[in-house]
C-alpha cells in the first residue's frame, strides 16, 4: 500500500496536527464588536473609586452608595431581555450602535448630575446600554467566527471588559487628586468619549451571516462567511448548517439568491414563538442547554466577583492600606492582573478547551477566597493598633490570585459557552436569559456585600463567595460537556439533541413545508 492510499484513508487524522491560520478579517470583525464591552467594564469599575468622593460631595450613605453601585446591574435586565428580539429585528450590527448610543447618553447624564436622583436616573441609562452589550458581543462574535478560532474570538469581549475595568481604575487614580466635586464626575465624563468612535467602527463591520440567512439574503451572507471563513469548502459548508438549521431545503438558493427572500416570511425569523420554545415547551435538550447556560452565568457572579472589582478598595483599607492614594494604586494591580490573566484564557481555549480551563479557574477561586478570607479574619483578631503587614500582603495576593484565576476561565468562557450551546432560533434570547441571570447576581451581590460584611465581616463574606464557587465546580464538572471543535450547528448533540426520530420526523416535515412555501411563491 503506497503512503497516499493510506493517507487518504485517514483524512481525519491529520487535521489536528495544523491549525489554520487564524482568519485576519474574522479577527477584525471580532475586535470591533468586543469593544463596547471596554463601556461595560468602565462603568462598573469607575465606581469603585468614585463613591469615595461621591459620597463626600453628595453627602449620601454607604447603603445609598451600595444601591447606586449595584442597581446598574439590575437596570440592565432591561437592555439584555430586550437585545434578543432587538437583534432578531434589526440585526446584529446596529443593535452594537444602539448599545453605543445608550452607553453615550448613560456617561453624559451621571457626568453632569447634580443631584443623587439625576445619577440613578443615568445609571438606569447606563444599565440598559451594559444589557444591550452583554447580550449582543459575543453572540455577534460567535456567529461570525469559523470553528478553528471561535472559542478565541468569542472570548474578546471579556478581554475587552477587563480592559475597560483597568481603565476605570486608572481613571480613578488619575482624577483623584481633582477637587471633590469635579474628580468623580470627571471618571464618568471620560467614559462619554469611546461611544463615539466605537459606534462608527462597527458600522464598517459586516453584518451576521446567521442573520442574514434568517431574513433570506443569501447572497449577503455567502459574502461574509467567504471572508471570515478558513477555506471557500469550510464557507459553504458553514452557509449549509445554517440553512438546514433554519430549515431551508437542500440547494434552494445556490444558483438564485434572491428566490430565498420569501423565506424571512417564515416564521421565527424575527423571533416569533422563540420564548414558548425555550420557556413553556422546551424539548428534553434544549432545557439541559438552557440550565447549562443559566447555571454557568449564576456561579460565574455569585461567587462574588464584582463585590470584589466594585469595593477592592474598602477590602485593602480593611487589610490595612489606609490612603486612598494606597488603596487606589492596590486597586489598578486588580485591575491589570485581570486583563493580563484573560489573555491566557484567549490562548488556550482552542488548544485545550473550555472544561479544563473552567474548572481550573473555579479551583483557583476557592483556594484564594478561602486564603484572603482567613488573613482578613486574622487581621480582626489582631490587638488594635496592631501592624498587620504580612497579613496585609497575604490578602492583597490573594485578590490578585482570585481574579487572575476568574480570567482564565470563568469570566471569559461563560459568554464563550452561552453563546455556543443553543440552536440558531433560539441563541439571541437564550444568551438574552443568560445575560439576565448575570445580570440579576452582579446586583444581588453589589447591593449586598455592604450590608453582608457589616453583618458577618470581610472574612465570613469571603468564606460564603467560596463555598459557591465550590458548588460552581461541582455542576461544571458534572453538567457541561466540552464544546472545543464543535460547530455552532452541532452543539446541540452534545445535550441530546438532533439524534431522535420525533425530532428527525418534525424537522422533515418543516422542511418539506418550506419547500412547498418556496416553491408556490416562485410561480
Amino acid at each position: 500500500m503506497s503512503k497516499q492510499d493510506a493517507s487518504d484513508g485517514i483524512p481525519a487524522a491529520e487535521a489536528p496536527a495544523k491549525r489554520p491560520p487564524l482568519n485576519k478579517y474574522a479577527l477584525a470583525c471580532a475586535i470591533l464588536a468586543s469593544m463596547n464591552s471596554i463601556l461595560l467594564g468602565y462603568d462598573v469599575s469607575v465606581m469603585s473609586g468614585a463613591q469615595l468622593f461621591m459620597k463626600q460631595d453628595l453627602k449620601i450613605t454607604d447603603t445609598q452608595i451600595e444601591i447606586l453601585a449595584g442597581i446598574i446591574n439590575i437596570y440592565s435586565l432591561v437592555g439584555s431581555l430586550a437585545a434578543g428580539r432587538t437583534s432578531d429585528w434589526i440585526g446584529r450590527r446596529y443593535t452594537m450602535v444602539l448599545a453605543a448610543a445608550i452607553f453615550f447618553a448613560g456617561a453624559l447624564i451621571m457626568g453632569l448630575a447634580p443631584s443623587y436622583a439625576v445619577l440613578m436616573l443615568g445609571r438606569f441609562v447606563a444599565g440598559v446600554g451594559v444589557g444591550y452589550a452583554l447580550m449582543i458581543a459575543p453572540v455577534y462574535t460567535a456567529e461570525v467566527a469559523p470553528t478553528s478560532a471561535r472559542g478565541l474570538l468569542t472570548s474578546f469581549p471579556e478581554v475587552f471588559i477587563n480592559t475597560g475595568v483597568l481603565l476605570g481604575y486608572v481613571s480613578n487614580y488619575a482624577f483623584h487628586s481633582l477637587p471633590v466635586h469635579l474628580s468623580w464626575r470627571v471618571m464618568f465624563l471620560v467614559g462619554a468619549v469611546p461611544p463615539v468612535f466605537l459606534a462608527l467602527g462597527v458600522l464598517a463591520m459586516p453584518e451576521s451571516p446567521r442573520w442574514l440567512v434568517m431574513q433570506g439574503r443569501i447572497g449577503d451572507a455567502r459574502r461574509v462567511l467567504a471572508k471570515t471563513s478558513d477555506s471557500p469548502a469550510e464557507a459553504e459548508e458553514r452557509l449549509a448548517d445554517i440553512k438546514k438549521a433554519i430549515g431551508i431545503p437542500e440547494g434552494v438558493g445556490d444558483d438564485n439568491d434572491d428566490v430565498v427572500v420569501v423565506a424571512s416570511k417564515n416564521k421565527g425569523t424575527h423571533g416569533e414563538g422563540v420564548w414558548r420554545d425555550l420557556l413553556l415547551r422546551p424539548t428534553p435538550p434544549v432545557r439541559r442547554i438552557l440550565i447549562a447556560c443559566l447555571g454557568l452565568q449564576f456561579f460565574q457572579q455569585a461567587s462574588g466577583i464584582d463585590s470584589v472589582v466594585l469595593y477592592s478598595p474598602r477590602v485593602f483599607q480593611k487589610a490595612g492600606l489606609q490612603s486612598d492614594s494606597n488603596s487606589l494604586g492596590a486597586t489598578m494591580a486588580v485591575g491589570a492582573c485581570k486583563t493580563l490573566f484573560i489573555l491566557v484564557a484567549t490562548f488556550f481555549l482552542d488548544r485545550v478547551g473550555r472544561r479544563p480551563l473552567l474548572l481550573t479557574s473555579a479551583g483557583g477561586m476557592v483556594v484564594s477566597l478561602v486564603t484572603l478570607a482567613s488573613a482578613l479574619h486574622a487581621i480582626d483578631r489582631l490587638p488594635a493598633g496592631q501592624q498587620a503587614t504580612p497579613l496585609a500582603g497575604v490578602s492583597i495576593a490573594a485578590v490578585l490570585v482570585f481574579v487572575g484565576s476568574f480570567s482564565i476561565g470563568m469570566g471569559p468562557i461563560a459568554w464563550v459557552y452561552s453563546s455556543e450551546i443553543f440552536p440558531l432560533r433560539l441563541r439571541a434570547q437564550g444568551c438574552a436569559l443568560g445575560t439576565a441571570m448575570n445580570r440579576v447576581m452582579s446586583g444581588a451581590i453589589t447591593m449586598s456585600f455592604i450590608s453582608l460584611y457589616k453583618a458577618i465581616t470581610f472574612a465570613g463574606s469571603f468564606y460564603v463567595y467560596a463555598g459557591v464557587a465550590a458548588a460552581g465546580w461541582v455542576f461544571m464538572f458534572f453538567f457541561l460537556p466540552e464544546t472545543r471543535g464543535r460547530s455552532l450547528e452541532d452543539t446541540e448533540q452534545l445535550f441530546g439533541g438532533g439524534g431522535g426520530q420525533d425530532s428527525s420526523r418534525e424537522d422533515e416535515r418543516d422542511a418539506q413545508k418550506k419547500s412547498a412555501e418556496l416553491t408556490s411563491s416562485q410561480q
